[in-house]
């Protein structure tokens, strides 16, 4: 944690009308275990119908949390949107990992749990989670299937059923195997999330707050769904594209970017998606979302 100074507890907010904010920002997602991955991006909008703007830099895991560190610092009222899953499964079997005494009871104890198993990891990856004797047995791993992975496609948490409803694609968090795994990048997040605990509330583990920045989970093909990408495509790798796309969020068109990647693309558009979701009162207030899930699984925003 270093040195870090520790905020206090930001207001809880109540009631059902939409936040008031002022930045909305997408964070493209890796659990790749190297400093920097490639596919770290972040993309940032303000207020208003101008477009979202990549913040180009070769990021870290590390930096990522120094950077949403002084958004917490400075008070910024910003939506930030992760792409990667905050917890596990939970519903499904009633823990995370049955037949494990260490089990968590909810998504923060997980973070926790998650940090101090991969504390000796460098660069915020969590390659010791998934190799301990106990937690490597719930995962499909490259090699490793444990013997406690249900076979199939794995453990799903219920906004992953969700997701499907919405011609959505996800994987189980338990799968560590193929391009298309999200494990990985979930399990990094959670030492991030971790981190920054008591200083950036993630919703809907926490209330949302009054002032300051609120993260939650994206999962950024939903907003390429929404803006109108047929199912079977939701990749942009190209500047005409993406701008049809940023004109279905109410979004002026982009500066052009110095490269046109998935990761890119996926950040920009996500932001510009956050910035019009965030007014959407339902959104907040999913039906299938209960108290047990929300300390537990969490959920994806934009899953109604």
């Amino acid at each position: 944690m270093g040195s870090r100074k520790e905020s206090t507890t930001p207001r809880r907010r109540s009631g059902n009308a939409p936040l008031t904010l002022t930045d909305f920002i997408a964070i493209d997602w890796s659990g790749q275990a190297v400093e920097r991955p490639k596919g770290l991006a972040v993309a940032h909008a303000r207020a208003g119908d101008a477009a979202p703007t990549l913040i180009d830099r070769p990021w870290s895991r590390v930096d990522i949390l120094a950077f949403l560190d002084q958004l917490a610092e400075s008070g910024t009222r910003a939506l930030i949107g992760l792409d990667l899953s905050p917890a596990f499964p939970f519903a499904d079997a009633g823990a995370y990992f049955p037949g494990w005494e260490e089990s968590p009871a909810d998504g923060p104890k997980l973070w926790a749990l998650v940090e101090r198993v991969s504390e000796a990891d460098p660069h915020l990856a969590a390659s010791s989670f998934v190799r301990h004797p106990e937690a490597r047995r719930h995962f499909r791993q490259t090699g490793d299937c444990g013997d406690l992975f249900p076979g199939g496609r794995g453990r799903f948490r219920v906004c992953e059923f969700g997701q499907e409803k919405m011609a959505l694609s996800p994987y189980s968090c338990f799968n560590l195997v193929g391009a298309s795994q999200v494990g990985k990048s979930s399990l990094t997040g959670m030492r991030v999330l971790h981190r920054l605990r008591g200083r950036i509330g993630m919703w809907p583990f926490d209330p949302l707050p009054e002032t300051g920045p609120v993260l939650v989970e994206i999962y950024t093909s939903l907003a390429a769904r929404l803006a109108g990408m047929r199912k079977g495509i939701s990749k942009i790798r190209d500047a005409e594209t993406l701008n049809i796309m940023l004109a279905a969020f109410g979004s002026a068109p982009h500066a052009p970017l110095p490269r046109y990647d998935d990761h890119a693309t996926d950040a920009i558009l996500s932001a510009a998606w956050l910035r019009v979701a965030a007014r959407q009162a339902p959104l907040w207030h999913p039906a299938g979302l209960t108290p047990e899930l929300a300390r537990t699984e969490g959920w994806t925003f934009g899953v109604p």
